[in-house]
């Protein structure tokens, strides 16, 4: 029930090896799948290519979620090669520096678009590319964080996408459900990535986050996410969808 032997799946979001993608497109593999794997730009290329080598990832490409005709091209080699698609993870997000590191009140109108977009319409877009290729049903996988159902102090703009997201998740839930797609959103507690990286205050997040969580002998990691998110992929869970599942040594219970 648990193993992902036959299935196949995309990665979209793998920025290096301390990203969260990439994380879990390691535990998809060790359980048997066959993956698919962006990076967003050239810039990018030369840290996550090796990575995907290793892996024997077996497609791997560009992939800017901005743009729409590439986006298509990435599922349209997906259905040539393998002709169905079983699951997709969606770790993207991002916001204008300025605006992230300001008030939620003075970010601009440019700033919060182009957030949204990113973000959070970026999951959208992925998932009714998916939606052909998941004729049997599928899972579809979302990065969210606390900042988003609740008050995080520093983590600003990005709040607003994050619940933003995670209520996309609950209808795109609904929407898809009827073809047996199931649609979940995964809150990892603060861990220092790249994309955590651009937030001013992360290393306060990650220090109260120890001090206060439930299970404070542990400390996160990106590796304390693929486990779930194969779970999420696999057969296991057929009958969950529309939710968030927290991973964060019980921070969530104590805002």
């Amino acid at each position: 029930m648990l193993a992902l032997n036959g299935k196949t799946g995309l990665v979209v979001g793998i920025a290096n090896d301390s990203s969260i993608a990439w994380a879990c497109a390691q535990a998809f593999q060790a359980a048997g799948a066959r993956l698919a794997a962006t990076w967003q730009n050239e810039r990018a290329r030369p840290h996550v290519e090796p990575l995907l080598r290793q892996l024997g990832v077996e497609i791997q490409t560009e992939l800017d979620v901005g743009d729409d005709p590439r986006m298509a091209s990435v599922f349209e080699l997906i259905r040539q090669r393998w002709g169905k698609l079983d699951f997709l993870l969606h770790s993207v997000a991002f916001a204008p520096k300025q605006d992230l590191h300001g008030r939620v009140v003075d970010s601009s109108r440019e700033g919060f678009l182009t957030a949204m977009d990113v973000s959070c319409h970026s999951l959208m877009r992925l998932a009714r590319q998916a939606e052909p290729l998941m004729p049997r049903g599928g899972s579809v996988m979302t990065m969210s964080y606390l900042g988003g159902p609740e008050v995080v102090p520093g983590y600003g703009l990005m709040g607003p996408v994050k619940a933003a997201l995670e209520a996309s998740v609950r209808y795109l839930s609904l929407e898809l459900g009827a073809s047996g797609i199931r649609v979940n959103a995964i809150s990892p507690g603060a861990i220092a990535t790249r994309a955590a990286s651009g937030l001013p205050d992360l290393d306060a997040l990650i220090t109260d986050s120890q001090r206060r969580m439930p299970l404070q002998q542990m400390s996160l990691s990106i590796e304390d996410v693929g486990p779930l998110c194969t779970f999420l992929a696999s057969d296991g869970a057929r009958a969950i969808t529309g939710t968030t599942l927290y991973v964060d040594g019980g921070m969530h219970v104590l805002n």
